[in-house]
């Protein structure tokens, strides 16, 4: 019988350093994106994809994050109680009765090797997904995880979303050297963390979607620190190439790079030009201002 991907991994201990002041006390994964968070965007990235278990690695003052999924008896009594119905099923709704949420602590930030490590209890003998909020992915008709796990299912190997980069930034990725399966869809050769780009072996940069097999623990138990000083999750597949195949997959959609500044400034404004609410009196706001 053919495995499932019933499991996302989502590493949220991260400082957020690039985001103070705004993330000394709220975490960067709450950063709102018009009228959500970006963890929200996430799991429901996640949901879509048919994942029934999210697993959240988080850190200190990282409150914000699990209380954000709790359910909020106060404000669902008073959202009630003014008739405000709509609202309250969008509150609700916000994770369905059939998702659970479990939370595991990141003793201390060792990277993101370690991080998918701490999940190892929850997770157990199985595939899963790991999940990063910083990289937003955009596609109304199919979103990248239920692309990734449709594909899973077919292949029943590690896969890793991949896209384009600049060529003069593969120092800010995992680049993939791949052997071509199909127009999207490559087996990894070689992978390589922050390559300089004159060493990198492409400009395929992996881009914070995987699905990864279980023999993926052993690998980062046995790898020792990296770029940054760090248990990296690139060096783990790339010992894994060794015994499994491994695929890299470049997903329909766009991404935004919410770990910096500008790339949060974009998805905000595209997503606010998005919102069926507000694009159309944002659009007229928009060209009022480039005519000033």
């Amino acid at each position: 019988m053919k495995q499932q991907i019933k499991k996302a991994v989502f590493p949220v201990a991260g400082l957020g350093t690039r985001f103070l002041p705004a993330t000394k006390a709220s975490p960067k994964e709450m950063l709102p994106v018009v009228d959500k968070p970006l963890i929200q965007y996430a799991v429901e990235e996640a949901v879509a994809a048919g994942i029934e278990t999210m697993i959240f690695v988080t850190g200190r003052n990282k409150r914000a994050i699990p209380d954000h999924f709790d359910k909020a008896y106060e404000l669902e009594n008073e959202l009630e109680k003014r008739g405000k119905t709509a609202t309250l099923k969008l509150l609700r709704d916000s994770i369905p009765s059939n998702v659970t949420c479990v939370f595991i602590r990141q003793s201390e930030a060792l990277g993101l090797g370690h991080a998918v490590l701490c999940a190892r209890p929850v997770v157990g003998d199985e595939p899963f997904a790991v999940i990063l909020a910083d990289d937003l992915v955009e596609n109304s008709r199919q979103g990248c995880m239920a692309q990734m796990t449709e594909l899973f299912v077919r292949q029943q190997a590690s896969i890793l979303g991949v896209e384009k980069v600049d060529p003069s930034e593969t120092d800010k990725y995992g680049i993939v050297e791949t052997a071509e399966l199909s127009a999207k869809l490559g087996r990894v050769e070689s992978i390589i963390e922050k390559p300089a780009p004159e060493v990198a072996p492409s400009n395929l940069g992996v881009v914070g979607r995987y699905i990864l097999t279980p023999a993926i623990f052993q690998k980062i138990e046995q790898t020792g620190r990296g770029a940054g000083g760090e248990i990296q999750l690139t060096d783990a597949i790339s010992d894994l190439l060794a015994e499994e195949q491994v695929l890299a997959y470049e997903f329909s959609g766009k991404r935004y790079d919410c770990g910096s500044k500008l790339g949060y400034l974009i998805a905000t404004v595209e997503h606010g030009l998005l919102h069926e609410e507000l694009k159309d009196d944002f659009m007229q706001y928009l060209k009022g201002l480039i005519l000033k």
